[in-house]
C-alpha cells in the first residue's frame, strides 16, 4: 500500500516541474521577444544600399551630413527639414519634421533614429542626434568611415567634418 502512496506523489512533483519548466520557458520567449522588438541597430548608408531594409523596421542610420543638401521648410507650422546622410560610399535622403539639434550642421556626423519609408528610397527619422564638439564624431559613424576607407585609426584621428568627404585613405607610409 505504501508503494500506490508514493506513485501520486512523483507524478505530481513531475507536473508541478512540467508545468515550473513551461513557465520559465514561455517568460524566456516572451522576454527574448519583447527585447528583439526594442533593439535598434545601427546602418551606414552603404549597409541601407546593400540590405534594403524593410519598409517599417526601425534602425539608426549614422554618418556625415553631405554639404550642400540641407532644405527646410515649414509644414503646417512644424519645421520639415530634408538632407542626405553619407559614409563616402553611398547617400541617403532623410527626412525630419521637427527642431533639429542646435550642433546640425553641414559636414557634421549624425544619428538619425527611425525607419525606411515605403519605396525604399528615403528615410524618415524620428530622431536626429548631433553632439557637441568640432572634433567628435559618434563611435557608430568612425567605424562607418573606417568600413569605407576613409579613415584608419592608425593613421591620426578622423577626418575634420568639414573636409571629410574630399580625403582618400592615406598610407603615410608605403608597404
Amino acid at each position: 500500500m505504501h508503494a500506490s502512496l508514493m506513485r501520486p506523489s512523483k507524478k505530481r512533483r513531475l507536473y508541478i516541474l512540467l508545468a515550473c519548466g513551461l513557465g520559465l520557458g514561455s517568460a524566456t520567449a516572451l522576454s527574448l521577444a519583447a527585447f528583439s522588438s526594442t533593439l535598434t541597430y545601427f546602418l551606414s548608408p552603404r549597409d541601407v544600399a546593400q540590405k534594403h531594409p524593410a519598409p517599417g523596421t526601425s534602425f539608426r542610420l549614422g554618418g556625415i551630413v553631405q554639404a550642400g543638401t540641407v532644405r527646410t521648410t515649414i509644414l503646417d507650422g512644424t519645421p520639415t527639414t530634408s538632407f542626405r546622410v553619407t559614409d563616402g560610399q553611398a547617400s541617403i535622403p532623410v527626412s525630419y519634421s521637427g527642431v533639429l539639434p542646435d550642433l546640425f550642421r553641414e559636414g557634421q556626423g549624425v544619428v538619425a533614429i527611425g525607419e525606411m519609408l515605403p519605396g525604399g528610397t528615403t528615410f524618415n527619422a524620428d530622431e536626429v542626434l548631433a553632439k557637441h564638439g568640432a572634433s567628435y564624431m559618434p563611435k557608430d559613424v568612425e567605424e562607418a568611415l573606417r568600413n569605407a576607407g576613409k579613415w584608419n585609426p592608425k593613421y591620426g584621428p578622423p577626418p575634420s567634418a568639414d573636409d571629410w568627404n574630399t580625403l582618400q585613405l592615406k598610407n603615410p607610409s608605403p608597404g
